[in-house]
């Protein structure tokens, strides 16, 4: 094979189809606007599919495919609505087909798909979280699962920062060779096999794919493989612009399992056929300095992800507190990078220390590291919110007293820095849960001014933003007078850069509210006589117009005038439109409620009342249920 280049698209920004579209055979037509819902309570088990929804609480989660069975039979109408992403890569500098040297960040933990499956999140008080992404190009989600799909708050985090997010498609030991055999048989094999994995990764809103075959393979699957990744690759790129297919260095070209830790000839028929190759991880200096004069590398250096494990398996250089030692040497011989599983900062020691231990972990890889800006218009709004927190917050108050975890909520992260200045100074900047503004976590900045400097200055945000000539946004710390070694930290809650344009449009109302999916439960224990509703909410609104929405609960005035309606009841928020209530305890039936849905601006500015949206569900109880037994 000749070597190749991928297409480019010229474009950093790609679109992500939207939720309306898988739904749109769904529509909210049998529910006119101004008439109630109708359900008769049954306390049935839940038909919704257990792949999809917790199969105890109905909650959405996320979940990979385990068979090629599965694969192939996988159907774009049967796809979890909850789990497409729903934030568009964001335009970043310098796009990454233009990054001389590239990093990707592997996350492998426990098998995956743990409090992140939850799509709505969960309440967990020391969760794994990544937010660093200044400092990465490309973000996989890996299991040992088949097909691999990337929970959608990977993605959407992701994607608010300009970084891909793909999935993985393994196959492994003595089944994987069995499916390997089947899908690389023939053309016409590995051409379904590619297409359904175009179809999910163009579904849900994902960037592409890390195709990791660690299984012997016949002489008829080895000759098929190259040929199946060329297909797979061109097929990625037609149908989501700017997206990768990674090879893993595993096979080779006579169907050994044999990893290389670098690339050669013996594997090179696969780097050829797509967009990169990730290297196995026991490289030494040497191989790295062949591998630079090794011709199929030549003009693909960025193409060459050299592999490092974080956990130090094996004979390697670095990994650890001393990755860096590792990307020293990657990046002296100009190849990109694949840093897996640096969540070992968070596997392998005290949970309570998980932030100290990720910030340094990253700032000691940061002179190795290239920082990518935002590219956009005004507004440029962030909380520092990392997408986790002891409580959540609204404008500085707290709005739900307890631990929670969803990474739907992460907004656009600083710069986390720690500097120690020749004067005897010091600087950083990091997250903090005791305070925020809007969120889980404000942005701290602490450190020393020395006797004899005035200032110091912390950069929090590199920018390259159009119509406008902002590069970059810092925070200047003065002292007050007198020349003693002085002290400090301070909060910062939001950084909110706006034209007034912006503010100027006008506000949209919520339309097409409808309800869909109820299940009925009853309360456990002592509880048993109280009624758990459960149902997806959707609804249309201009999701760029917001930040989130607010889903609130109420009793509406009954048929007696004398008698209000009840106080609104927050049960949550949702940052696409569509929303999963679960477990929402109703007075018994016959009973009467009102789903509200409340549109929060970008701006943090909450819609008018008049322009909410709206739904009345009315239920009774069925002639064969006792809902009080």
């Amino acid at each position: 094979m000749t070597s190749r280049k991928r297409k480019r698209d010229e474009t950093t920004s790609s679109t992500i189809p939207k939720t309306e579209e898988i739904i749109s055979s769904e529509s909210c037509l049998s529910q006119p606007s101004d008439q109630s819902v109708h359900e008769v309570i049954t306390y049935k088990p839940s038909t919704l599919p257990a792949i999809h929804y917790d199969p105890d609480t109905t909650e959405p989660i996320s979940c990979s495919l385990k068979s090629l069975d599965e694969l192939l039979s996988w159907k774009r109408q049967e796809a979890s609505l909850f789990n497409v992403a729903t934030v568009p890569l964001a335009s970043r500098y310098p796009p990454l087909h233009s990054c001389p040297r590239r990093t990707l960040v592997s996350h492998d933990m426990m098998g995956g798909y743990l409090k992140d499956r939850f799509i709505q999140g969960a309440e967990v008080e020391t969760p794994y979280v990544f937010y660093h992404w200044e400092y990465i190009d490309i973000f996989n989600y890996f299991s040992h699962q088949m097909v691999t799909i990337p929970p959608a708050v990977w993605t959407n985090a992701a994607h608010k920062h300009g970084v891909l997010s793909i999935g993985t498609f393994i196959t492994e030991w003595t089944d994987g060779a069995k499916t390997c055999e089947a899908f690389l048989a023939d053309e016409e094999s590995y051409r379904a096999a590619a297409d359904k994995l175009v179809q999910i990764s163009h579904c849900y809103g994902f960037d592409g794919w890390l195709i990791n075959i660690e299984n012997v393979l016949s002489e008829t699957a080895v000759k098929n493989t190259g040929p199946f990744l060329r297909y797979l690759t061109d097929q990625m790129h037609e149908r989501v612009p700017g997206s990768v297919v990674i090879w893993y260095d595993s096979v080779l070209k006579n169907g050994s399992l044999d990893w290389q830790n670098k690339l050669n000839d013996d594997n090179r028929m696969f780097f050829d056929a797509c967009d990169g190759i990730f290297t196995n991880y026991n490289w030494t200096e040497q191989s790295l300095e062949w591998m630079k004069s090794y011709s199929a590398a030549q003009g693909r250096f960025a193409d060459i992800y050299v592999g490092v494990d974080v956990f130090a398996r094996g004979v390697v250089v670095g990994g650890k507190f001393e990755t860096n030692k590792a990307l020293k040497l990657i990046r002296k011989y100009e190849f990109s990078t694949a840093i897996f599983a640096p969540g070992w900062v968070y596997e392998c020691h005290e949970k309570a220390d998980f932030r100290q231990n990720q910030d340094k972990f990253w700032s000691l890889l940061s002179d190795y590291l290239y920082i990518h800006r935002p590219s956009s218009s005004l507004p440029f709004i962030s909380s520092f919110c990392q997408g986790f927190g002891k409580s959540l917050y609204w404008r500085g108050q707290v709005e739900m007293k307890r631990s929670w975890f969803n990474l739907h909520a992460q907004e656009i992260q600083p710069l986390y820095l720690s500097e120690n200045m020749d004067d005897g100074g010091w600087l950083r900047t990091r997250g903090c849960s005791e305070d925020a503004w809007i969120g889980g976590s404000s942005l701290m900045v602490e450190g020393m001014i020395p006797s004899g400097r005035s200032e110091v200055c912390a950069r929090c945000f590199l920018l390259k933003m159009t119509g406008c000539l902002l590069r970059e946004v810092c925070i200047r710390v003065s002292r007050d007078g007198g020349d003693e070694d002085i002290c400090f930290n301070c909060r910062i809650g939001e950084i909110m850069l706006l034209d007034a344009e912006s503010l100027q449009a006008p506000l949209q109302s919520v339309e097409g509210i409808c309800v869909n999916d109820v299940v009925w439960h009853k309360g456990d224990g002592h509880t048993q006589s109280k009624v758990l509703l459960n149902a997806t909410l959707r609804w249309q609104y201009p999701t760029p117009q917001v930040r989130h929405f607010q889903i609130h609960w109420r009793r509406p005035r009954g048929p007696d005038p004398r008698i209000p309606p009840g106080p609104l009841t927050l049960i949550g928020r949702s940052y696409s439109t569509l929303y999963r209530v679960v477990e929402l305890e109703v007075p018994a039936a016959p009973g009467l409620i009102e789903l509200v849905v409340e549109p929060v601006s970008r701006e943090g500015f909450r819609v008018p009342e008049a322009q909410w949206g709206r739904r009345t569900l009315s239920y009774s109880a069925s002639s064969s249920e006792n809902p009080s037994v």
